[in-house]
Parts: C-alpha cells; structure tokens; sequence
C-alpha cells in the first residue's frame, strides 16, 4: 500500500464509521433497540475491516519506485551528525 493509499484507507474508515455511527443511532433511537443499535453499528465496523484493512489494489495506485542496490551503493549515507558532535566536544575544551 503506497502513501496515497494510507491516506486512501484512512479517509474511507473514518466516513463510513461516521455514517454507521449516525444510521445505528437513529435506527436505535427509531426503534428503540439498543440491541439493533449495536448490530447495525458492529455490521458497519466489520464492513470498514474489510474495505480498508486488505491490500486492495486501488490503495497502490502510486507505487513508490526504491533506489537500486547498486545506485544505492554510489550514493553512501551522509555522517554529519557524528562529525559535528566531535567538533563540538573539542572546541568546549
């Protein structure tokens, strides 16, 4: 799942809890079943466990593209920290 797709994800588990939330309430209130309530709001948490916990292929819409190993080797990590940190120490002396 790529960035876009977390966010993707994301976005659809928050509405659709919101909307199962809002429906099971009324529905509860309605019929005043906190039993039917507490259906209707489970039915919807399992329904966004389904959408948006498996990687679908519409949440790697925007594969990231990784630096090869051997480029990767060209291009070594930088060591500042380490470097400032004893610059640091021995100007203090």
């Amino acid at each position: 799942m790529d960035w876009q797709g977390q966010k993707l994800a994301e976005q659809l588990m928050q509405i659709i809890l919101v909307a199962f939330a809002v429906v099971a309430f009324l529905t509860g209130y309605v019929l005043g079943s906190f039993r039917m309530m507490l259906l209707i709001y489970a039915g919807g948490v399992v329904l966004t466990t389904l959408i948006t916990v498996p990687n679908w292929p519409f949440f790697n819409r925007h594969p990231l593209k990784w630096l090869d190993p051997s480029e990767a080797a060209k291009h070594p990590k930088p060591q500042a920290a380490a470097a400032t940190t004893s610059k640091k120490k021995a100007t203090k002396k």
